[in-house]
C-alpha cells in the first residue's frame, strides 16, 4: 500500500464513450436536504444530467444503485452545471444548466419512497433562456449588491457577456478587443468580472462599468465596436501572464482577503483585488485543473492542482505539501463534504471516470512478526562485502552493456559497394554541369535470426551526395529469413563532397512474452564509396596554387600498385604523376618522387587536396598491411596552410552576414506588405469610395521586391551550403595535417574532429564559427593552457553569431602554436597539472612565446615546423625576462642558456635541404 496513492472511496464510470469537461462537474446539497451533505452532479456532451450521492458501506465496495439519485437525459449537450439561489421569492438552490442556445434553471426535490425502492428525486423546469449567441461558459453571484440571490453571466463564444436577473434578462456588453473567450468568474468583494483574453492578460471588468455601457444591439453591434460609439466598455485593471489560462477562481475564506487564482499552462498566479501578483509558482508539468479549496495557516491558502501525469499535488502558497497518484488524468476536481467523511477529493476524467478518494492509508491490522534476536559476526560481513565488491569490478571491467546473448546481434545489415560504376547512370535531377554524372550500386541485405516486427530502413549519405531511394519498408520477417534492396549513389550537388561514406540505420521490433508490440531495436552498417563516383583520370598539371608533401618511412609504390582504377595499364611502372578531375571543373595532381619516400599532392583550390590525400594515405596503409609491414607511417613536416583556411572561413561567415541581411530585409518588407493590404481592406471596405492613392502600385511593387528577395536568400543559402562543404573539406585536411605532424593518437585526432567538426549541418542559430571558437577556447583554457590563471577563466555560456572572425583565427592560431611547443590534447582536468611536475624548477607546461603576446593580423601567414626546430631566436634580454619571471634556479637558468647557444650552433651548422619542389618538377 503507497502512503502516495490516493485511496479510492468511492468511484464509478459515466454511460459508454461520452465526454466531458471542465464545467461538466458540481458540488453541493441541491436538494436542500439541510443535512449539509452534499451531492455530486454531473453532466455530459451527450446531454446527460446524473446526481449522485455517495455513501460506500465498506471502502472498496462497488457502486450501489441507490447511489444514482438522478439520471435524465436532456435534449442539447451540457456545457456546464452550477447550483446556487437562480429563482426569484426563495433563497433555496437551484440547478442551473447551461447548453449551446440555451440556459435552463430546474428545482431538484426528493420524495420519501413509502415502498423498498427507497426515495425518488425529480427535477422541475423554472425558467429557461433561449440564447441568440452560441454560450461558451457562465458565472454567478451577487452582482452589484443584490441580497438572497444569485444572477448569472453568460460568455459567448463570440464575446458578448449576457446578463440575467434570474427570470429576465438584463443586458448584454460585448468585451472590447475580444478574439478567443477565456475562463470566466466573478468577485463579489470588487463587484465585477475577471477573464483572461487571447492577449494572454487577466482582465477585469466592474459590473457598474459593464451595466452603464452601450448596449449591445445585434443591429449595432458592427458600428459599435468599429466606431466605438456611445459609453466605452472600459477594463478596470489588467495584467499580462504570457500564457493562456485553464481556469481561474476568486477565494475569501475570511472577511480580510480575497484572492484570484489563475491557473496556467506553465505557471499558477495567485493575485490581488487590484490585480497585483502575490505569489506565482512556476510548474514543471502539465496542469489539468485546480482549486483552492481552504485556509489552514492564516495568509495561506491551500489549493489542489491536477496534471496529466495522472498525479495531485497539494499546495501551501508556492510550498509542496503532499503528491498523490490517481489511477486517470482529471479535467475537473472538487472538495466535498459527505456525510461519513469530510474533505473527499471529488475527480472527474474527460471518459467519464468519476473518483471520490482521501489522502493517506487505511490502518493495517497486519503486524510483522518479530526478527530473531542474534549476534552480529563482523569478520564474516566484512570477508563477503570484499567478496562482493571484488565480483562487482570484475563485471565492471569485462561486461558490456549488453549481456553476452545480445552480443551476436538478432538482425544485422551489410552493404555491399559495386567495385565499377553503373553502366547506364541512375543519376536524378543532379545539379552538376558534367556531360555524364556517374553512380555506383550498393546493395544492401537484411538478415534477422529472430521475428522482427515493422523493419524499416533507412540510408544516408552526406550531401551533395544522393540516393536513388533512401526508405525502404518491410514486411515483418520470420526467423532466419533475409530482404535485399539495390540502390544506386551519385553526385547531386555541384561541389565536391566532404566524406565518400554513407550509413544504413535499421528499426525493428523484438516482441516479447510482457511486450507482444515488440521491443525498438537499431542495426547499422557504413559503407565507403569509391573515389570514381566525384572525379575521373586526367592529364597532370605542374602548376598549382597549393601544394603539399607527405613523407613516409617505406620506399614509393608505384600509382600502378596503389591506383589501378586511375592508371592507365600502358604506362606500367613508369607513372610517377597522377590527375584527378573532379565532376565540378577542378583538378587535383598527385606527385610521386623517385629519390625520396615523398608523395605530393597539389591542386588550385585548397578543400581538393582533402579526398586525395585521405585516398593516398587509406591505400598505402592497406597495401603495406597486406605485405605484413606494421612499422608503416606517414608524416608531415611542412607548413599547416593556415592562412587558406581563413580565407574560406571568412567567405563562409560573410555568406552567413549576407543570410542575415536577407531576413531583416525580407522582413521589413514583408511588414510593409501588410500594412498596405491593411490600408487596401479598409479602402475596399469603406461605405464611401475614396480614391486608391497608388496603394495597388504600391503594394505590386512591394510585393516584386518580396520574390526579389526571397529569391536571393534561396541563392545565397546555396552559396552557403556549398561554402560550408568546402570549409569541411578543409578542416578535414587540416586536422590530418595536424595529426601527422604531431604524430597524434586515436583519441587526440578524435578530440581534433569533436573540436573543428562539431556540427552535421550548419544553421542561423548556430552556426560553425561560434561552435569552434567555443571548442577551441576550452582547449586553449585546459589542457593547452600556459598557467593557472587561464584555467580559471570562465567562458560564455551563451553560443551567439560573432561580429566577426579575428578572435576565431587567433585561437585556432594560437591552438596550432601550442602543439608546436608540446602541447598535447587531452580530456583530463589535470593533464596541465600533471606536465608542469614534470618540467624541471615547477616550469610551465608551454612556453609563452611573442605569438600570443601580439596581436594577431587577419589574412596573415602562419608557418609553423615541427617541434623538434627552434622558429625563433630571442635575445639575452628577453630570456633573462622569462626566466626571471619563471623563477628559475641558478643553476636550471645557466642549463637553459646552454642548451639553447648548444641548439643554435647545431642550426647554423646543418646543411640546407634540397627545395623539394624542383625534386618533384623533375621527375614529371
Amino acid at each position: 500500500m503507497s502512503l502516495f496513492k490516493a485511496r479510492d472511496w468511492w468511484s464509478t464510470v459515466l454511460g459508454e464513450k461520452e465526454e466531458f469537461d471542465q464545467g461538466c462537474l458540481c458540488v453541493a446539497d441541491v436538494d436542500n436536504s439541510g443535512s449539509g451533505q452534499d451531492k455530486v452532479i454531473v453532466g455530459s456532451y451527450m446531454g446527460y444530467l446524473r446526481i449522485f450521492n455517495p455513501h460506500p458501506v465498506k471502502p472498496g465496495d462497488e457502486v450501489q444503485p441507490e447511489d444514482l439519485l438522478l439520471e435524465v437525459q436532456l435534449r442539447e449537450p451540457i456545457l456546464q452545471v452550477e447550483v446556487g439561489k437562480f429563482v426569484s421569492g426563495t433563497e433555496g438552490l437551484h440547478l442551473a444548466v447551461l447548453h449551446c442556445r440555451k440556459l435552463c434553471v430546474y428545482a431538484v426535490s426528493g420524495t420519501l419512497g413509502n415502498v423498498e425502492h427507497g426515495n425518488q428525486y425529480q427535477i422541475k423546469l423554472m425558467y429557461e433562456h433561449n440564447l441568440q449567441r452560441t454560450a461558451c461558459n457562465m458565472t454567478y453571484g451577487p452582482f452589484g449588491g443584490v441580497k438572497g440571490r444569485d444572477l448569472i453571466c453568460i460568455q459567448s463564444m463570440d464575446g458578448m457577456l449576457m446578463l440575467f436577473e434570474q427570470e429576465s434578462y438584463a443586458f448584454g456588453r460585448f468585451l472590447p478587443g475580444f478574439l478567443l473567450p477565456g475562463p470566466l468568474t466573478y468577485s463579489s468583494r470588487t463587484d465585477s468580472f475577471i477573464t483572461v483574453s487571447s492577449c494572454q492578460q487577466v482582465e477585469s471588468y466592474k459590473y457598474q462599468v459593464l451595466a452603464f455601457a452601450t448596449d449591445a444591439d445585434e443591429r449595432q453591434e458592427t458600428e459599435q465596436q468599429k466606431l466605438s460609439s456611445g459609453k466605452r466598455l472600459v477594463v478596470d485593471w489588467v495584467l499580462n501572464i504570457g500564457e493562456q489560462a485553464l481556469d481561474i477562481c476568486v477565494v475569501s475564506f475570511n472577511q480580510g482577503v480575497s484572492s484570484v487564482f489563475v491557473l496556467g499552462e506553465r505557471n499558477f498566479f495567485c493575485l490581488k483585488d487590484n490585480g497585483q501578483i502575490r505569489f506565482m509558482k512556476k510548474l514543471d508539468y502539465s496542469p489539468s485543473c485546480f482549486i483552492p479549496y481552504c485556509s489552514v495557516q492564516e495568509g495561506t491558502i491551500n489549493t489542489l492542482i491536477g496534471n496529466h501525469n495522472k498525479m495531485l499535488n497539494v499546495y501551501q502558497d508556492v510550498t509542496l505539501k503532499w503528491a498523490t497518484q490517481l489511477p486517470h488524468i482529471p479535467v475537473s476536481v472538487k472538495v466535498a463534504n459527505f456525510q461519513d467523511l469530510k474533505g473527499v477529493i471529488v475527480t472527474l476524467t474527460d471518459d467519464g471516470h468519476l473518483q471520490c478518494s482521501y489522502l493517506g492509508t487505511d490502518p493495517s491490522i497486519f503486524q510483522a512478526p518479530k526478527v530473531d534476536a542474534r549476534e552480529i559476526n563482523y569478520e564474516e560481513m566484512n570477508a563477503e562485502m570484499k567478496e562482493l565488491q571484488k565480483i562487482i569490478r570484475e563485471a565492471t571491467k569485462t561486461q558490456d552493456i549488453l549481456p553476452e546473448s545480445e552480443k551476436q546481434r538478432d538482425l544485422t545489415v551489410t552493404a555491399e559497394v559495386s567495385p565499377d560504376l553503373d553502366a547506364e547512370s541512375q543519376a536524378i535531377e543532379s545539379e552538376v554541369k558534367a556531360e555524364a554524372v556517374p553512380s555506383v550500386t550498393v546493395k544492401i541485405t537484411v538478415q534477422s535470426r529472430v521475428a522482427a516486427q515493422k523493419p524499416s530502413l533507412a540510408v544516408c549519405v552526406q550531401a551533395p551526395l544522393a540516393v536513388t531511394c533512401d526508405q525502404f519498408v518491410f514486411d515483418d520477417l520470420e526467423p532466419d529469413s533475409s530482404e535485399t534492396v539495390v540502390l544506386s549513389v551519385f553526385l547531386k550537388g555541384n561541389c565536391i563532397p566532404s566524406e565518400l561514406e554513407g550509413n544504413c540505420m535499421v528499426s525493428y521490433n523484438i516482441p516479447t512474452e510482457l511486450n507482444p508490440e515488440g521491443i525498438p531495436r537499431v542495426a547499422q552498417c557504413n559503407f565507403s564509396l569509391p573515389l570514381r563516383l566525384v572525379c575521373f583520370p586526367s592529364q597532370p598539371s605542374k602548376a598549382a596554387n597549393h601544394k603539399l608533401t607527405i613523407d613516409t618511412n617505406k620506399p614509393p609504390v608505384t600509382f600502378l600498385t596503389i591506383f589501378p582504377d586511375f592508371v592507365d595499364p600502358s604506362e606500367g611502372d613508369q607513372a610517377n604523376a597522377l590527375g584527378f578531375l573532379f565532376l565540378t571543373g577542378s583538378k587535383t595532381t598527385l606527385l610521386a618522387s623517385k629519390t625520396s619516400q615523398r608523395y605530393r599532392i597539389q591542386s588550385d583550390q585548397l578543400e581538393d587536396l582533402w579526398l586525395i590525400t585521405k585516398e593516398l594515405t587509406r591505400r598505402l596503409e592497406e597495401h603495406f598491411k597486406k605485405q605484413n609491414c606494421k612499422d608503416f607511417a606517414c608524416t608531415f613536416s611542412g607548413s599547416i596552410p593556415l592562412q587558406e583556411y581563413f580565407e574560406l572561413i571568412d567567405r563562409h561567415f560573410e555568406l552567413r552576414l549576407n543570410a542575415e541581411k536577407f531576413q531583416e530585409l525580407l522582413s521589413e518588407r514583408a511588414v510593409q506588405f501588410r500594412a498596405i493590404e491593411r490600408r487596401l481592406l479598409t479602402r475596399f471596405k469603406d461605405k464611401t469610395p475614396a480614391p486608391l492613392q497608388h496603394l495597388d502600385t504600391l503594394l505590386e511593387g512591394t510585393f516584386r521586391e518580396v520574390i526579389a528577395l526571397a529569391d536571393a536568400a534561396e541563392e545565397n543559402q546555396a552559396n552557403v551550403f556549398q561554402a560550408f562543404t568546402k570549409l569541411k573539406s578543409a578542416t578535414h585536411l587540416v586536422i590530418m595535417l595536424i595529426s601527422l605532424w604531431q604524430k597524434l593518437s586515436t583519441d587526440q585526432v578524435a578530440i581534433l574532429e569533436a573540436t573543428f567538426l562539431p556540427l552535421a549541418e550548419d544553421t542561423q542559430e548556430l552556426g560553425w564559427e561560434e561552435t569552434v571558437d567555443a571548442a577551441v577556447s576550452y582547449l586553449l583554457r585546459t589542457c593547452l593552457s600556459k598557467s593557472s590563471k587561464e584555467q580559471a577563466l570562465t567562458l560564455s555560456s551563451q553560443l551567439c553569431m560573432p561580429k566577426d572572425t579575428s578572435r576565431l583565427k587567433k585561437n585556432i592560431t594560437l591552438f596550432c602554436d601550442r602543439l608546436a611547443k608540446g602541447g598535447r590534447l587531452s580530456l583530463s582536468t589535470d593533464l596541465a597539472t600533471q606536465q608542469a611536475a614534470v618540467m624541471p624548477g615547477g616550469c610551465a607546461t608551454i612556453p609563452e612565446s611573442d605569438l600570443e603576446e601580439r596581436t594577431v593580423i587577419p589574412g596573415s601567414t602562419a608557418m609553423f615546423s615541427s617541434h623538434g626546430q627552434i622558429t625563433k631566436q630571442k635575445s639575452k634580454h628577453g630570456i633573462l625576462k622569462i626566466c626571471k619571471s619563471m623563477f628559475f634556479p641558478v643553476a636550471s637558468f645557466y642549463y637553459f642558456v646552454v642548451c639553447l647557444r648548444m641548439q643554435q650552433r647545431k642550426q647554423k651548422a646543418m646543411k640546407p635541404e634540397d627545395n623539394p619542389q624542383e625534386e618533384f618538377l623533375s621527375d614529371v
